[in-house]
């Protein structure tokens, strides 16, 4: 079976920082590309960033390029989302995400929320 669960979001002040942990199980995650979306209340859901399989490439939506940084621990199937210098417009709710062979899977989501 199947799971990703997040965890690690919670209530941060602006310019503060969090990190997004997403523990995976019931694949072989070491042979997968991994993503991070977001979706905000009344916005459509939005990629995040992406890692390959063996960390080598990153991607990153324009909004949290320099922000943001995604790594995985192969070892413990797990990645995660440093968040740095959040703003209040990264309020969302964070979801791991992951296309593997048989379909897509998602976590149940973490709530980001930025606010002073």
């Amino acid at each position: 079976q199947v799971q990703l669960v997040e965890s690690g979001g919670g209530l941060v002040q602006p310019g503060g920082s969090l990190r997004l942990s997403c523990a995976v199980s019931g694949f072989t995650f070491s042979r997968y590309r991994m993503s991070w979306y977001r979706q905000a209340p009344g916005k459509e859901r939005e990629l995040v960033a992406t890692i390959s399989s063996s960390s080598i490439s990153t991607t990153y939506a324009d909004s949290v390029k320099g922000r943001f940084a995604i790594s995985r621990d192969n070892a413990k199937n797990t990645v995660y989302l440093q968040m740095n210098n959040l703003k209040p417009e990264d309020t969302a709710v964070y979801y791991c995400y992951a296309r593997i062979t048989g379909g897509d899977y998602w976590g149940q989501g973490t709530q980001v929320t930025v606010s002073s």
